[in-house]
């Protein structure tokens, strides 16, 4: 393990984290990547921080069951690269992969993208996963195969967990097959229209692998289609027909818009706002996204999963909107001198939440802030 700065640790391997958190007093902040370092509450003063990014590479592979292993610190893009050579892929598809993002970032911040339609996010891809407590335990949750056990599911806890219980060390994910044939199908207009068509859409049988809605002059309703080589081009004329005269097929490069407004950082055209992930019963999304002071939206009208670009002053009212119709809201990205909340109300679970904190970390040491004001 070696010492980049005074107070920056970068393990190299599980034992040296675990090493790291035994031998290292007070609180701790765990990076990686560092490409949600602004989501979610701001950190708080720490004695250390763990750095992840050295910990790096697959660990096994298993094509015949479609699983692998890797160190929380592997970069998803270099894991795709490795996949791709054997025909196969993580599903997952977040704006921020393409900066560099790792797997247990991901996981940590409940990031996902467009294909969470079908593939699910992170959470439904891990079947396992290796961190460590505050204590030094090495707490190994499923592995390669799905089962029942009994106590935490600690997969699921982890997921959006910001650090927060302790540095994950290894993931094990399910993988997919790399699509034959891929499309994208693109009709104009409002987030009205649009959610009009993603009705149509979902209820027929195209078996869409992505409908997201971005903002724009009128805006635009992107649609992924995957498929075999002979059969794609048929259900992309069956989909041009059911939605309209204006539909037509566009390259995959409309989705690296959709990806610059997801990745977490705020949009050029508005410098100074504010990026806020928003979550609801996909019916409400729509008129809940058209309400808001928004100057960039994507919005999955079928997964109800948004994400806006908002001026900073408006942060609280984008809480309390989402708030009222009974949704979630986690601030990801903003200028340094906003002063902001976070999140938007407290969870009714959240005695159960300081619970499990006060058990996995009765110290706090752990990415102190993160949560900030709910513990």
């Amino acid at each position: 393990m070696t010492r980049a700065a005074p107070t920056t640790l970068r393990p190299t391997t599980p034992k040296e984290v675990r090493d790291a958190v035994l031998d290292t007093p007070g609180r701790l902040a765990i990076s990686g990547a560092g490409t949600a370092r602004h989501w979610a509450g701001r950190p708080a003063e720490v004695d250390a921080t763990l750095d992840l990014s050295a910990l790096t590479g697959v660990i096994t592979h298993n094509p015949g069951d479609m699983t692998v292993s890797v160190h929380a610190g592997t970069p998803v893009r270099d894991l795709q690269a490795e996949l791709a050579g054997h025909g196969q892929r993580l599903a997952l598809d977040a704006g921020r992969i393409g900066r560099g993002a790792t797997v247990g970032g991901l996981l940590a911040t409940a990031d996902a993208g467009p294909s969470s339609l079908v593939y699910g996010a992170m959470r439904d891809l891990v079947i396992g996963t290796t961190s460590v407590l505050a204590d030094g335990t090495m707490v190994r949750s499923g592995g390669h195969v799905i089962k029942n056990v009994a106590g935490y599911d600690m997969a699921k806890l982890l997921h959006g967990s910001y650090g927060t219980f302790g540095p994950l060390v290894e993931v094990v994910l399910r993988l997919h097959p790399v699509p034959k044939a891929t499309a994208c199908v693109a009709v104009d207009g409002p987030v009205a229209d649009a959610a009009r068509h993603t009705a149509a859409v979902v209820s027929s049988p195209l078996e869409p692998i992505a409908v997201e809605w971005v903002s724009g002059d009128p805006g635009r309703l992107l649609i992924r289609l995957e498929g075999g080589v002979d059969t794609l081009p048929g259900r992309v004329g069956r989909l041009v027909d059911l939605l309209g005269d204006d539909a037509r097929e566009i390259g995959d490069d409309a989705w690296s818009g959709h990806a610059a407004l997801t990745a977490g950082q705020p949009s050029t055209d508005a410098p100074e706002g504010a990026v806020v992930r928003i979550g609801c019963a996909p019916a409400r999304l729509a008129s809940l996204v058209a309400e808001l002071p928004a100057t960039g939206v994507t919005a999955g009208l079928a997964t109800g999963v948004a994400t806006v670009t908002v001026p900073g002053a408006a942060v609280a009212e984008v809480h309390d909107a989402v708030a009222a119709v009974g949704g979630t809201s986690v601030l990801r990205d903003r200028p340094d001198a906003l002063d902001a909340p976070a999140w938007g109300p407290a969870p009714s679970a959240l005695a159960l939440l300081k619970a499990i904190k006060t058990q996995l970390d009765p110290g706090a040491r752990f990415a102190p802030g993160r949560f900030d004001p709910w513990m």
